[in-house]
């Protein structure tokens, strides 16, 4: 039985009209054209977002919960991702942004600095007894995370298995919650307001751990018009401006700095999808083994450039910056606390990360090895430019798609104009022979 996964994208037929532009833009071959539509692999789609970001007719739509779908909990704790902050002024403080989210009708708002910091000081814990294979991959944008296992299979086990601190952070309100108000957790939601595809997907899919502690994800870009008006009718006076959140906690938001017990020249940040691609290529071949931790970002800037965000990323990442520096400087945490939540597996995933499985060419061993070969010929047979015309993003995934019976050879145009070319010479040959047969018989 093929596997089944969750998307948190939709591409609408109505709108598509088989520009290609998403199919050029999928980093994972995930994309075909048929019939001048785009079509969507399920078993290679990473939900990264790309293809959001670079399709002209808006065709690819999020498919984000609404908040009137929320009725189902008895109370909901509203968890921010830190680039929500950035969506902002920096002199609007995050504590004027939670109370306005209470007034969109969350009962609660967890800051996230505090799961930010224990993360932090856990992930140096693991990384000073970590004894395998460098360099490790941070594991807290589940766009990465899927990437490598549809992409880099190989790399799966030098993923950090460490919670992310939305996670955490759920777990941890859920408890407190339930002990305050004496509501059990599952009838508490936790929602996380996110800036991208990818954290949706996570929750429904929840690598790494036997279940998600979110219960759903609201878009920042969904949320954000409804938010501005609260903010606008938030009055002074807010107890604590900060709303719980310190400068560690927001500089989760955007690129660098983390581990903070890590020299400099040990770590490597990157931002970016394409760059993402370009540094695994080079950890699969094994040239950045010097590096002890790559901290991965499948988006611009990391999670300020997120495709459900509403701010451009780079005016984003400066607003953060700026925040950063009118907040405590934390951390929002107890260190022992943390240590000895850290040495009973607190932090820990507790279910191993593992390959995806992609579709086969066939159900038994046989027919794909026959298939294999089918697929190969056909290949050495194609012009090999990835021109993309076949509606396909490359020459092996034509290939693959006309062994699997989801498209016909005719359809590379290369392919087709040999055959034409081909039946030209032959009629050519034919009115040759009956010139010569004719001019014979004179």
């Amino acid at each position: 039985m093929a596997a089944q996964y969750h998307h948190s994208l939709r591409f609408d037929p109505e709108r598509c009209d088989g520009c290609m532009s998403c199919m050029r833009a999928c980093p994972t071959d995930a994309v075909r054209v048929r019939k001048a539509h785009a079509v969507k692999l399920a078993d290679r789609c990473i939900d990264c977002g790309e293809c959001i970001n670079v399709c002209p007719r808006a065709a690819i739509v999020p498919l984000t919960e609404q908040m009137t779908d929320l009725s189902k909990f008895d109370r909901t704790v509203a968890i921010p991702s830190p680039a929500l902050y950035a969506q902002f002024d920096a002199d609007v403080p995050p504590g004027v942004i939670s109370a306005a989210l209470k007034q969109c009708g969350f009962s609660d708002v967890e800051c996230l600095s505090p799961a930010c910091d224990e993360v932090t000081a856990a992930t140096e814990m693991f990384l000073a007894e970590y004894r395998g294979q460098y360099p490790l991959i941070s594991s807290f944008c589940p766009t990465v995370v899927r990437l490598i296992q549809v992409k880099y299979p190989e790399l799966v086990d030098q993923l950090l298995p460490i919670l992310a601190p939305r996670e955490v952070s759920a777990r941890d309100a859920k408890v407190r919650m339930s002990e305050q108000t004496g509501i059990p957790p599952d009838r508490i939601g936790a929602v996380y307001i996110t800036p991208c595809p990818g954290k949706m997907v996570a929750i429904l899919e929840h690598p790494g751990m036997a279940k998600s502690n979110l219960d759903t994800a609201v878009s920042i870009s969904d949320l954000f018009p409804t938010l501005a008006a609260a903010v606008s009718k938030v009055g002074d006076g807010e107890p604590d401006m900060s709303g719980g959140e310190t400068a560690s906690g927001i500089s989760w938001a955007f690129m660098g700095g983390f581990p903070r017990s890590l020299p400099a020249e040990n770590t490597l940040p990157v931002a970016g999808l394409r760059n993402v691609i370009r540094i695994l290529d080079d950890v699969e071949k094994g040239k950045l083994r010097k590096y002890a931790f790559i901290e991965c970002h499948a988006c611009a800037e990391g999670c300020v450039g997120g495709c459900l965000t509403v701010e451009n990323p780079y005016v984003a990442r400066g607003k953060a910056i700026r925040l950063r520096q009118r907040l405590p400087s934390g951390p929002a945490f107890d260190r022992d606390l943390t240590a000895r939540r850290y040495r009973e597996g607190s932090y820990l995933m507790d279910e191993p990360l593992a390959a995806r499985p992609l579709r086969p060419l066939a159900s038994d061993v046989a027919s794909a090895i026959s298939k294999m070969k089918e697929r190969d010929r056909l290949l050495a047979s194609l012009p090999g430019i990835d021109c993309g015309a076949c509606g396909a993003p490359s020459c092996r995934a034509f290939a693959e798609d006309v062994v699997l019976d989801e498209a016909e050879q005719a359809l590379c145009v290369f392919s087709w104009q040999r055959e034409v070319l081909g039946r030209i010479d032959d009629l050519a040959r034919l009115v040759k022979l009956q010139r010569d047969a004719e001019g014979g018989n004179r």
